[in-house]
């Protein structure tokens, strides 16, 4: 299984590309980045804006996998999302992965304060479904923000390139799916070696190709863990 960490992006400093690059300088294989307008629930808290930061990871980086998770169905038009991803995959070729969500309810504060409806769920489902289609066409793995059966689903007909993150799902609902299609995982973790280890050894028992935790206290304790899981 291979482990990533989501990057600081709720500040308003450079703190991201220097956890971009600690990341890979300690091995991991991936980082990632919200997509949203404000941190859940704390409109008074800034929130970097995705694209811009996943270029300047592209940019300072050489090896380590990145991307959003997930880039949200309606906050741009479909074709601009799409191009903004293609763009990022041109730039650090083999090393973009495109996830993709619909929104739900606690996100709809966001585009409601920007006037951007969000639009039915069955919609938005088929632009996601649409734009993951073209981006699996030009090479890029996709992962499809789960959450529900209908996105769940969406994952498995898309077929090989596609995967259906679970954020906090339990090692049995990733169990529970592997037989169907790719799964990958991520979520908090705890603060130490021995307790990230014992829960991700879960996640990876369970099946799991990724498992991606939130910014933790100790980006080092992740890479410890990620050595440990490699040699098993």
């Amino acid at each position: 299984m291979r482990v990533g960490v989501t990057l600081p992006t709720f500040r308003d400093d450079t703190a991201a590309l220097d956890a971009a690059r600690r990341a890979e300088e300690l091995g991991l294989d991936g980082v990632f980045v919200f997509d949203h307008l404000w941190p859940m629930g704390r409109r008074d808290r800034p929130a970097l804006s995705a694209f811009p930061v996943l270029g300047a990871v592209a940019a300072v980086t050489t090896r380590i996998c990145f991307g959003p998770l997930v880039a949200r169905i309606g906050l741009v038009p479909d074709d601009v999302l799409v191009a903004e991803l293609a763009s990022l995959g041109h730039m650090a070729p083999g090393r973009l992965i495109a996830g993709l969500g619909t929104g739900d309810r606690k996100s709809a504060a966001e585009n409601e304060a920007y006037g951007i409806p969000p639009g039915p769920p069955d919609e938005r489902r088929l632009a996601l479904a649409a734009c993951a289609r073209r981006l699996l066409a030009l090479g890029v793995p996709v992962w499809v923000g789960g959450g529900s059966v209908s996105t769940t689903e969406l994952a498995v007909d898309l077929g090989p390139g596609a995967a259906v993150n679970l954020w906090e799902g339990r090692p049995s609902a990733v169990a529970a799916l592997t037989g169907r299609c790719e799964v990958t995982w991520g979520g908090p973790v705890a603060a130490t070696a021995p307790e990230i280890a014992q829960g991700l050894s879960e996640v990876a028992e369970a099946g799991a190709t990724w498992a991606v935790c939130a910014w933790p206290e100790s980006v080092e304790a992740v890479a410890e863990v990620a050595r440990m899981l490699r040699r098993a």
